[in-house]
């Protein structure tokens, strides 16, 4: 019986430790601090440039001038041209970016 008992509880410590990390805090999930630039750099910058002046995709260092945050989320949401949507999913994330291009006039 103690040797089950000891069997089991060690399971359980393995179980919960397994677990118990990796991934954002609930602090970190929550804070609301999004940086669109990091979003852009992983998510946009290997076809639009890091600076905004286009590689493979065309330059929107201007894109505010053209399109309206809405306008700018929608693309991002559903794609344009040759660019794929849905490259970001995160909806915090999908408006911090849509934002921050939408004032780069």
């Amino acid at each position: 019986m103690k040797k089950l008992f000891a069997s089991l509880s060690f399971a359980a410590v393995l179980t919960l430790a397994a677990c118990g990390g990796g991934g954002e805090s609930a602090d970190e999930a929550n804070s609301g601090d999004v940086d669109p630039e990091k979003i852009f750099n992983q998510s946009c910058a290997s076809c639009h440039g890091s600076d905004l002046t286009g590689a493979s995709g065309p330059d929107i260092s201007t894109v505010g001038d053209r399109l309206s945050e809405d306008e700018i989320k929608d693309v991002i949401e559903n794609g344009q041209g040759g660019m794929p949507g849905g490259l970001v999913q995160d909806q915090a994330e999908l408006d911090a970016l849509a934002s921050w291009l939408a004032d780069h006039k």
